[in-house]
């Protein structure tokens, strides 16, 4: 059967391990290229998907059977602090433009890439699927947070509406090989790898926002990969899934600052700058319970693999990474 899958965002973190997934596994993986699949890798240089026109031709240039959408205006913390009118507007344009545009080329099925930071702030935990709309985010991102989650409305208007096959993906943290280092707009592991790059390069302290305390699910890109391959095959419900590590796997980001700093071989060490103002949410363990029950068996790579692999690629592709301005 043939399908063809248009992957928005694509040349991002998780297009990109998506495409490596795909090119890398062995015939018969679970996760592997099928026969009669074309997939496409867009990214914002293929359309600005902000513009409805855009959009639209690029869905008639390779008429897509599915889409797996992670288009999006991302950033760490402090850029959405300081951008919160932009992250709610782009975002908002991309996901009307995506999904209206799948709905009136007859898309057989679209599945949203949403974050962690569309549930509520004040919130029983774990976080749960039925969770998402039970109060406001968290303030420190709010633009972004009520962005993504009006997509989880979008799907259920657009499938009672018109019977479209819509839904989403919740992932905790990701990180991995073609992340944004920039040290400005980065999320904290991609950030902080660069940031301990150029102590070590420079001779200087590595200083980290915050205490250090505050805990997080991270997941790693390419097992991230895996389980939107699986969502697209195998999961048709329009209510979104959690794409995580267990809760139990939460890491402290002193912890994480720590085995950064053993990746890169620089031996003085993290120091903590502790203004808890700096830590954002203390946290926000998600359950993959919903996940694992549906996928049955997985295997996540071990975070210290992860992230010495990702520190690796970082090292290799320095010249052509996303680093931003530095004047190091």
């Amino acid at each position: 059967m043939s399908a063809v899958i248009l992957v928005t965002g694509g040349t991002g973190l998780v297009g990109k391990a998506i495409q490596h997934v795909i090119e890398t596994e062995p015939e018969g993986s679970r996760f592997g290229q099928r026969p009669g699949e074309t997939w496409i890798f867009a990214g914002s240089r293929d359309a600005d998907m902000r513009d409805a026109k855009q959009t639209l031709d690029l869905f008639e240039k390779h008429k897509p059977t599915h889409v797996i959408h992670l288009a999006a205006l991302v950033g760490g913390l402090f850029a959405n602090r300081e951008r919160k009118a932009t992250f709610l507007r782009d975002n908002s344009l991309i996901n009307d433009n995506v999904l209206h545009t799948a709905r009136i080329t007859k898309t057989e099925k679209v599945i949203s890439c949403l974050s962690t930071c569309v549930f509520p702030d004040k919130i029983d935990y774990p976080l749960t699927e039925e969770k998402v709309h039970l109060g406001p985010p968290h303030d420190s991102n709010f633009g972004y947070a009520y962005a993504k989650r009006m997509v989880d409305v979008q799907n259920r208007a657009y499938k009672e509406e018109f019977g479209c096959n819509f839904t989403s993906a919740i992932p905790t943290n990701v990180f991995g090989p073609h992340d944004n280092f920039d040290l400005k707009h980065a999320h904290v592991i991609p950030a902080l790898i660069h940031k301990c790059y150029l102590a070590k390069k420079n001779g200087t302290p590595f200083k980290v926002m915050g205490d250090g305390s505050p805990l997080r699910q991270f997941i790693y890109s390419r097992d991230l990969a895996k389980l939107f391959i699986w969502q697209l095959r195998e999961y048709d419900s329009v209510e979104p899934v959690i794409l995580s590590v267990d809760e139990h796997d939460e890491i402290s980001i002193r912890s994480v600052a720590n085995s950064i700093t053993r990746a890169l071989g620089y031996g003085a060490g993290a120091q903590f700058e502790n203004e808890i103002d700096d830590n954002g949410q203390d946290r926000k363990p998600a359950s993959n319970a919903k996940l694992m029950k549906l996928i049955g068996e997985f295997e996540f790579t071990p975070f210290e693999q992860a992230l010495d692999e990702t520190v690796a690629w970082f090292l290799d592709n320095y010249a052509n990474a996303r680093i931003g301005q530095t004047s190091h």
